[in-house]
């Protein structure tokens, strides 16, 4: 095994989650585009909350947090820290929580 296989991996700093998050790769932010105009508010709320829940989920499965009972508010919310998301709502959480329940 190559000696930089071996090194520790640095810790989190500031971190409000009750267990480390440690990512394996950098993440950067989508690149943006338009959304189709027309459709009434609510849908577009909706829209980004669900792309939100879904970076967030694979966010939390790359750091190693496969059950959705492992996914606790706070460990959600420092994850989006560490990503460079807003912190999300408690709907939001909710809906990490149903995607990682049904991505098995």
């Amino acid at each position: 095994m190559p000696a930089a296989a071996l090194k520790n991996k640095p810790l989190p700093t500031q971190s409000t989650a009750k267990r480390s998050v440690l990512f394996d790769s950098p993440y950067a932010p989508m690149a943006k585009h338009r959304l189709p105009a027309g459709r009434p508010r609510e849908w577009y709320v909706t829209h980004n909350r669900r792309l939100k829940a879904m970076r967030l989920a694979i966010a939390l499965l790359d750091s190693g947090v496969y059950l959705a009972n492992q996914a606790h508010d706070e460990t959600i919310r420092s994850t989006a820290e560490e990503i460079g998301v807003h912190p999300p709502s408690n709907t939001t959480c909710h809906m990490v929580r149903a995607l990682m329940r049904y991505s098995r």
